[in-house]
């Protein structure tokens, strides 16, 4: 089976994906049920590429210590931002240029479409909605998403939606990724552990 192009020798246009600014919007959030996963939803964001996390309509001051710690141990640039309204956030961005991608379930299969393209193409930052609970109509609304995508059309974890998505978008590219400033490494080990 051949390759693509770009899984055998990354092109430019894989130089300018990784351009693009993302930031993850969670929506929904309840702290006293959610925030384990929603703190995985911010590492993966961190972890394959993204460069910020806003936590909507709430504050959780644990979950955003949790997440400096992160950072401050093992590097890289991240914001972290809570308690602005939704509707506040999505409109500010897409006032700044920005363009905002819906995963949903019901949404445009990453798949079987040629979505993710197209949101390349835009050349725009990107702003993912991810939801905690059922999200308000509006998420589906061309007046608040920009493309609404699926990496599947079946029940399934948001976090394991944006891992896929984040990396199909970057083209595996994320997963290579080093971070500056880290003070922590893991090293990669055929078996064990190793962290310098």
């Amino acid at each position: 089976m051949a390759k693509s192009k770009s899984a055998l020798n990354p092109s430019e246009k894989v130089t300018e994906v990784h351009n693009q600014e993302v930031v993850v919007l969670r929506w929904g959030h309840r702290p006293q049920r959610d925030v384990r996963l929603t703190t995985h939803v911010a590492l993966a964001s961190r972890a394959l590429g993204a460069s910020g996390f806003v936590l909507s309509d709430v504050a959780d001051e644990h979950l955003k210590e949790t997440v400096e710690k992160i950072v401050a141990s093992w590097g890289g640039s991240f914001s972290f931002a809570m308690g602005a309204k939704w509707k506040n956030v999505v409109r500010e961005w897409r006032g700044g240029g920005g363009v905002v991608v819906h995963l949903t379930a019901y949404g445009e299969n990453v798949q079987s479409s040629d979505v993710l393209e197209r949101i390349r193409k835009t050349g725009k930052p990107v702003l993912i909605l991810v939801g905690s609970q059922k999200v308000p109509r509006e998420f589906y609304s061309p007046e608040f998403t920009d493309f609404n995508v699926a990496v599947g059309n079946q029940p399934h974890s948001e976090c394991a939606a944006l891992a896929i998505f984040l990396d199909r978008f970057f083209l595996g590219q994320s997963l290579g990724k080093s971070f500056e400033n880290a003070k922590l490494h893991i090293v990669p080990q055929v078996r064990g552990k190793k962290i310098e």
